[in-house]
């Protein structure tokens, strides 16, 4: 009888050991990637701007992709502990371990705190301004964001634009700490970049929302508000290459093209026979494709402006 209990318990430890994909859901490992094209881009622009040696940077590089990996993934670790709670009601998040319980709610806790912690010792390292500057992501996504305005308001796509369009200032930081012109171009493409992508995907799933009682645009609003909202935001990306003429004109006309293509599809969407699902799926890849092509052009233009 005792050697069938330690069994059961053996048994009940394997079935509750974390997965790498519990891992990756934990620390939501596909925005943290996604966010790190736009961190490096963003400090390599620095380095060329600045005309310092890309060999020389590489240590400050390395600790600051690593320090901002950590304090994205911690943080992401602490929105997931905190929307437990709704993350129960909604389908589409019944398979976080959060949720499913395959990682109590105190490790979970202590894990996003050690993971923002390691990553803003690394920021501060590099120096002073990369620290505070990833300070306010975590404050601005945990605090800003997660707590105060995605239960309560409709503007919290909007809010959560400020955090989400801090990587690519922690990344330039990293290599000068005087922002320049550039660098805040970057920020101001990446948070209007973001309502357009996130409210695409809030129509997808804003049954879910609702019941979750998340006041996200299509919920309260509806399609017909949602879809003039993104045609905003899009149409506002329009004039920002022309801010940036420092990366030359095969940039503007890159960038410019991008911008048409986005703003055409969103324009499709008030079509009398548009279904609603399908535009905003389409929408949001889109946005996704504009995003990494959008800062690795930066990336391949500015490396030929050099040779």
């Amino acid at each position: 009888m005792q050697n069938e209990q330690v069994l059961k318990s053996v048994k009940s430890v394997e079935q509750t050991r974390l997965t790498f994909k519990d891992v990756k859901a934990i620390v939501k490992l596909g925005l943290v990637q996604g966010n790190l094209i736009p961190t490096f881009a963003g400090a390599f622009l620095a380095i060329m701007m600045t005309q310092r040696s890309f060999l020389n940077s590489i240590p400050e590089l390395l600790t600051m992709l690593t320090g901002s990996t950590l304090i994205m993934a911690g943080s992401c670790a602490l929105n997931n502990f905190y929307d437990q709670d709704i993350d129960r009601i909604m389908p589409s998040k019944q398979e976080r371990p959060s949720v499913t319980g395959k990682i109590a709610s105190q490790s979970l806790f202590q894990l996003s705190l050690l993971l923002m912690f390691i990553g803003e010792v690394l920021l501060f390292m590099i120096n002073v301004e990369t620290g505070i500057i990833g300070f306010l992501g975590i404050f601005g996504y945990v605090v800003m964001y997660s707590v105060w305005s995605k239960r309560h308001l409709v503007s919290n796509t909007i809010i959560g634009s400020f955090p989400g369009a801090i990587p690519p200032l922690v990344g330039w930081a990293a290599i000068d700490p005087n922002l320049s012109k550039v660098a805040w171009m970057l920020f101001v493409i990446m948070f209007i970049w973001q309502p357009a992508h996130f409210y695409a995907l809030a129509i997808k799933r804003k049954e879910e929302y609702a019941m979750a009682g998340i006041p996200m645009l299509p919920s309260v609003k509806g399609f017909e508000r949602t879809r003039l909202g993104m045609l905003f935001w899009v149409a506002l990306l329009l004039p920002t290459p022309f801010l940036m003429d420092e990366l030359g004109t095969i940039f503007i006309v890159l960038a410019t093209i991008l911008n048409l293509g986005w703003l055409l599809l969103a324009v499709s969407g008030f079509k009398s026979n548009v279904k609603e699902n399908r535009w905003a799926m389409t929408m949001f890849i889109y946005s996704l494709n504009y995003l990494m092509i959008f800062f690795v052009m930066i990336v391949v233009v500015t490396l030929i402006q050099m040779i």
